[in-house]
């Protein structure tokens, strides 16, 4: 049975859904629709003229006493606010989260208690290096940041798509990104990695070389963030009703599987639509393809937390799924898409911090310094420490405490006593015993001598950086050591190449060499690690692979086989497969039996590196030579990426004037009675690997 049998679509025709819970019913008192509506100020006064300032004369100098131009333009000066340090690209929806099944054996979370428990979401994707303006398929590290919006507070589940961090411990971080941002001197490169202060930060800070392996590979170019993990990247706590306590590590899981585009596609789609991910999750939210993802945690006992080989305090570290499972118990869909990007996406303030009773802390040092300095962030970006107040942070649930005052203050405090303990007001707002739903933190017993050092458990770097490797199919292995040669020779100064290659054979001698021969450095003289262990858990070639949301360019002109097309396009659609039809101009085109199809887009408005698979139907053009050409560039782009594609009998011509092979992913109608679903699986499959493209 075909994957995409099994999917539900009964929210395909659904254009846009608002669940009906308390987050929505509070955001709508902020939302203003300003059409039909009057012209005013900010202060309310209806406004006669809006096309010119105030002048003395028709030909004058203007007049400062224009109130409306002065606000207009001020607001205009302020408007903007500074960009996050890193993070800054990125783009948000609304969702909900619903609970499979009760985890208050492990946690007194409320929202974690009762099945069916519903909990509004909001959950921003990002990229870590780039700027605001950045593209958004650069190789990098995506954000991946869900608050929840419970009945006992915000929560804050900050986390990225890869499940470890550069470094092990937090004062290190301005480092790391002082080394990966543009370089000073010219502010070049943009959202790269390929530069020399980064592989020099690299080579000297070798705690990194676990993250580097999966920056190295295809997690860093996700084909959506619809198809990528989510990892709490951090150990923390869970604590049920009786205090006992586990170790836990969040996982997101994509209902879509774990898919990547390849490098040469990354790379164009960045100039073709620079806005690629988030047009993605926009355009499948609206038409009703909702991003699914299950969460789930790895959890140890207390008593279990020396037993393994690594620190699981270690951020540099994973616990592999072979040995500590994950137990899944609730799925979040994002259903909505924002209102308005700045109010609600550059606006929300995620802190690690935020956490309800039941979820609390380790002594991760990684962790730790976190909890500063996000909060520390907010302060500068959203104009001081009432942040919490702007729509899209608010709890849904009531707040009371002594704070007052500060900039952009919105809440109007009312009574004379603001501190604790007072007798005026009885001794209230209180504060709340842990059976009232106070937070408690975790009683956790610490010994030890004042020191600035790391414990012996960190230090081994490279164990599990070649546990990594190992797992990885070749076509995998084969795109880590692309993306070394690539990025290692951008790096100007060859002694920081050699550092690299020296570095990197404690991972894989073999990899190691092959990078050193593409770079133009000595082939190193050290030995890998000895570690044989995989974890098939980490390749994505075991995820799950579906049809459904996969988009397919329908190439096409005049004279085409109506009866064909049409049971075609009726089986992709019947699997949830987006359709865009492609053609000359824009417009209708008509088979030889009469049927017309309304062409979408242009092969100028498109590219083939847009599209997950191509259908050929081919025909013809007012300009047969141009449309040639174009069909051809298509088909040999999509081949050269490993794209299925498939022929309809009137395509075939133009697969043999283009540089395809006969072989896996390239399907005939004219050779395949079934072809409609042969087809569908090719484009579930979505790379074949084992294709000749040379």
């Amino acid at each position: 049975m075909l994957r995409g049998d099994c999917v539900d679509k009964s929210s395909l025709n659904q254009k846009r859904v608002v669940d009906e819970n308390s987050k929505d019913k509070q955001l709508e008192q902020f939302r203003v629709n300003n059409e039909g509506k009057s012209l005013t100020t900010n202060q309310a006064v209806k406004i006669s003229n809006d096309e010119e300032s105030l002048k003395a004369g028709i030909r004058g100098p203007t007049l400062m006493e224009d109130f409306h131009f002065r606000e207009k333009i001020t607001h205009f000066d302020h408007e903007r606010i500074p960009e996050r340090v890193v993070h800054a690209r990125g783009y948000a929806a609304h969702g909900v989260f619903e609970l499979y099944e009760s985890m208050k054996d492990f946690t007194k979370a409320g929202f974690l208690q009762e099945p069916g428990t519903k909990t509004p979401v909001f959950t921003r994707f990002s990229n870590v290096a780039g700027s605001l303006g950045s593209a958004d398929t650069v190789r990098d590290v995506r954000g991946f940041a869900v608050k929840f919006y419970t009945q006992e507070g915000n929560y804050d589940l900050v986390g990225n798509n890869i499940p470890v961090f550069f470094i092990q411990d937090a004062v290190k971080f301005p480092d790391l990104i002082h080394a990966v941002k543009p370089e000073p001197h010219n502010e070049i490169p943009q959202a790269a990695t390929a530069h020399d202060t980064f592989w020099d930060f690299i080579a000297n800070n070798q705690e990194s070389a676990h993250m580097v392996m999966w920056q190295m590979s295809d997690r860093t170019i996700p084909r959506s963030w619809r198809m990528m993990e989510g990892f709490g990247v951090h150990t923390f706590r869970f604590v049920n009703e009786e205090g006992k306590a586990h170790f836990v590590k969040f996982h997101w899981k994509p209902a879509l599987g774990v898919h990547s585009l390849v490098w040469d596609e990354a790379q164009k789609i960045s100039g073709k639509d620079p806005d690629f991910q988030r047009r993605d999750l926009w355009e499948s939210i609206e038409h009703g393809n909702f991003a699914e993802y299950e969460l789930g945690v790895q959890m140890i006992d207390e008593a279990d937390e020396f037993m393994f080989d690594f620190d699981i305090l270690d951020a540099t570290k994973i616990w592999p799924e072979e040995i500590v499972p994950v137990k899944i118990f609730g799925k979040m869909t994002l259903n909505r898409n924002v209102d308005n990007v700045f109010a609600e996406t550059e606006q929300v303030a995620f802190h690690p911090g935020n956490v309800v009773p039941g979820i609390d802390f380790t002594n991760d040092p990684l962790l730790q310094g976190r909890l500063f300095s996000y909060i520390d962030t907010q302060l500068i970006r959203l104009g001081g420490p009432n942040f919490t107040e702007i729509p899209i942070n608010r709890a849904v649930c009531p707040f009371h405490n002594n704070q007052r005052n500060g900039y952009s203050r919105q809440r109007i405090d009312v009574g004379q006593v603001s501190y604790h303990k007072n007798s005026l007001a009885n001794n209230t707002p209180s504060t709340s015993t842990a059976k009232e739903g106070g937070f408690v933190h975790y009683a956790e017993k610490v010994e030890g001598r004042i020191i600035q050092a790391r414990s012996d458990s960190f230090k081994d770097h490279f164990s599990q950086a070649r546990l990594f490797w190992n797992s990885m199919t070749p076509p995998e292995k084969q795109h880590i050591i692309d993306a070394f040669i690539f990025e290692v020779g951008k790096v100007q100064n060859l002694n920081v190449r050699q550092q690299v290659v020296d570095m990197f054979v404690r991972v894989d001698k073999e990899m190691a060499d092959r990078v050193a021969d593409g770079i133009g450095v000595n082939r190193p003289t050290g030995e890998q690690v000895n570690v044989t262990a995989s974890s098939p858990a980490l390749s994505q070639e075991n995820t799950i692979k579906v049809p459904y949301t996969l988009k397919v360019g329908v190439l096409i002109g005049n004279g085409f086989t109506g009866a064909e097309v049409k049971k075609t396009v009726k089986t992709l659609r019947k699997y949830g497969v987006t359709v865009d039809i492609v053609g000359e101009k824009q417009g209708k085109v008509r088979g030889t039996d009469g049927l017309s199809v309304n062409v979408n887009d242009t092969f100028l408005t498109m590219d083939p590196v847009l599209f997950d698979a191509l259908y050929v139907v081919g025909g013809t053009a007012d300009n047969q030579a141009k449309f040639n050409f174009d069909i051809q560039y298509y088909i040999n782009e999509s081949f050269r990426h490993y794209k299925p594609i498939g022929f309809a009998s009137t395509g075939v011509p133009f697969f043999s004037a283009s540089n395809a092979k006969v072989g896996p992913g390239i399907v005939f109608a004219t050779n395949d009675s079934d072809f409609d679903k042969t087809f569908v699986k090719a484009i579930a499959t979505q790379r074949f690997w084992n294709r000749d493209i040379y």
